[in-house]
């Protein structure tokens, strides 16, 4: 069997109409037989979907026809069974939430960095390189010698920034995130505060893996994804974590072997934090789960 191809893009687009788009985009997709996750927002669009690689492209060039959208770019990996496991559109006040409002992209932005120059810009010592992501997603995998803001979400960066003197605008700042997202808004953030000297890896994390060599690659460990995947590594092969039901976060080999995990439950980070309706509701799906693998 083929491996489903997964595809991840996004575009910041004024949508004033994006309320409307979300039955004929969930209907094309499901005649193609998409599944993932597309968010729609008045300020554009953001997914990640799987399946075959004409459905994949059936979809892209439906969303590509729209003329406010675009040819916009989208980045492909493999999977051996789909990463979802159905299709959701769902409507958004932003498409990755920092809660400030008039921060727009289209705007202004950093300075885009490729992949292929990634490497000697954040090797410069005269740079601040910052990872935008949530600390659960960083705790697993990150570029050699970048700050952690050890934030829970995105919403908390914009605080942190102001905090830790990335406003200040007397250093260059380099940012990278998953796909890029983030960082589109990020660095217009930065701009928008009066820092000049802004830049942002092209196609986030995801485009540096696939196109940059494992033997001259700054990336240390694996990057985290929101599917079924939960992590994937150079040339975007599945990673070796799974994720907890109780909290999502990413689960190593060494979390399974600590005392207060549960498999299929929770977690040593959430096991305090387990309602007594979750835990009978995980419990139920693990009996499930155990009569699938036994084939009852």
């Amino acid at each position: 069997m083929k491996p489903v191809l997964v595809a991840a893009f996004y575009r910041f687009a004024l949508l004033d109409d994006f309320a409307g788009m979300r039955a004929v985009l969930l209907d094309k997709c499901r005649t193609e037989d998409i599944v993932g996750t597309v968010l729609l927002a008045h300020e554009g669009i953001n997914g990640t979907i799987a399946g075959t690689d004409q459905g994949i492209a059936n979809v892209l060039a439906y969303l590509r026809a729209d003329p406010r959208l675009g040819d916009f770019p989208h980045k492909e990996s493999r999977a051996d069974t789909p990463p979802f496991q159905r299709m959701k559109v769902r409507l958004k006040k932003e498409i990755v939430t920092m809660g400030v409002e008039n921060i727009n992209p289209n705007e202004t932005v950093g300075t885009y960095v490729d992949a292929d120059q990634w490497n000697a810009l954040i090797a410069d010592p005269d740079v601040v390189v910052v990872d935008t992501r949530n600390d659960y997603e960083v705790e697993i995998g990150t570029f050699e010698g970048a700050i952690n803001p050890d934030i829970h979400t995105f919403r908390e960066f914009p605080d942190w920034a102001r905090d830790n003197g990335l406003l200040e605008g007397q250093k260059k700042v380099a940012m990278f995130c998953t796909g890029g997202i983030r960082c589109e808004k990020a660095t217009a953030y930065l701009r928008k505060q009066g820092v000049d000297q802004v830049y942002h890896l092209n196609g986030g994390i995801l485009k540096y893996l696939e196109t940059v060599p494992e033997d001259k690659s700054l990336w240390d460990g694996e990057c985290y994804v929101f599917d079924d995947r939960v992590s994937v590594g150079h040339g975007l092969k599945p990673g070796p974590y799974d994720s907890c039901p109780g909290c999502g976060r990413p689960l190593s080999k060494a979390d399974k072997l600590l005392a207060l995990y549960e498999r299929d439950i929770c977690c040593p980070r959430c096991h305090d934090d387990i309602t007594p309706e979750q835990r009978q509701r995980f419990m139920q799906r693990r009996k499930q789960n155990d009569r699938d693998r036994a084939g009852f």
